[in-house]
């Protein structure tokens, strides 16, 4: 008898967790580079309610982050442009591109301090930003930050987690950044929630993405920011290309416990697509089906 109940509790929880699964992966967040050919790519393959956000980079700049959100909101697609604060140069700035964003009818801001060793001008990190962005004011009723569940390349423990305590005040949700254990993810989550920040986590993980791809989208950023890119990446790259390595199905295998978590503070997923729509969206229908069908 005992058997029995265990077996039966054993298949509940796993249709309870294919369940949290479909849901989530009805309405993903994907993320996209602002290269040529993105605005099209997107508009082909990507659904109009999955959101968006535009990466800023600076080899490209603030304003092609800017513009292509500008366009992706046209279009019709919820759309979060990053906002790096290391790349925008004063509060006048800040100021033009809060009301470029209200303009197109953008509600939505990903802010991260951003990937370069001098800042442009007054902004040191995405924590300034936001202070900044509140003093102005701004139409969004979102603004997300980014969580980190592992330790960053260039920021002890302690600086990440104080880090978090000064934007969360101002930001709706946390964005983490990759990390390729599920546990690893599901335990930092919990940490979040038990340090007292309560917003909800959507966990980034690359989607499909081959190294050829990723190889042309490198030497489109430029040369010195590619290098800087790989190197600070090198790790996770690796993982991601080895025989055996990454897998997206991997991964989301190994998350469906933390996720259906009862407590769990995860809310969704955002999938790094590195500008591999169409592979990342045919993956994304094919592992939403096989949620579907096992829920």
């Amino acid at each position: 008898m005992g058997k029995n109940v265990s077996t039966e509790q054993n298949t509940e929880l796993r249709q309870r967790a294919n369940r949290r699964l479909a849901e989530f992966l009805r309405h993903p967040g994907y993320e996209v580079i602002p290269l040529q050919g993105t605005e099209e790519s997107v508009i082909e393959h990507v659904p109009k309610d999955i959101a968006l956000t535009v990466t800023a980079s600076p080899g490209k700049g603030t304003w092609a982050t800017v513009e292509l959100a500008e366009r992706l909101a046209g279009h019709g697609f919820g759309v979060a442009p990053h906002l790096s604060a290391r790349l925008i140069r004063d509060r006048s700035e800040l100021g033009e591109i809060l009301q470029r964003l209200r303009e197109a009818g953008i509600r939505d801001a990903f802010v991260v301090a951003g990937d370069v060793d001098e800042p442009a001008g007054e902004f040191e990190g995405a924590a300034g930003l936001l202070q900044a962005m509140s003093e102005i004011g701004h139409d969004l009723d979102e603004v997300g930050i980014t969580g980190y569940p592992e330790s960053h390349p260039k920021i002890s423990d302690e600086m990440t987690i104080q880090a978090m305590y000064e934007k969360a005040p101002y930001a709706t949700y946390i964005i983490s950044q990759i990390c390729f254990d599920p546990e690893v993810i599901s335990d930092w989550a919990r940490r979040v929630w038990s340090r007292g920040v309560k917003l909800p986590i959507r966990v980034g993980m690359p989607g499909y993405v081959n190294r050829q791809k990723l190889v042309r989208i490198s030497a489109s950023i430029g040369v010195g920011e590619s290098a800087r890119f790989l190197r600070r990446q090198r790790n996770w790259l690796l993982k991601m290309f080895l025989p055996g390595g990454y897998s997206p199905d991997r991964l989301i295998e190994g998350l469906k416990p933390g996720i259906t978590d009862p407590d769990s503070n995860v809310q969704g997923l955002h999938i790094y697509t590195f500008n591999e729509v169409e592979r990342t969206e045919a993956w994304r229908r094919e592992m939403l089906e096989r949620a579907e069908t096992s829920a």
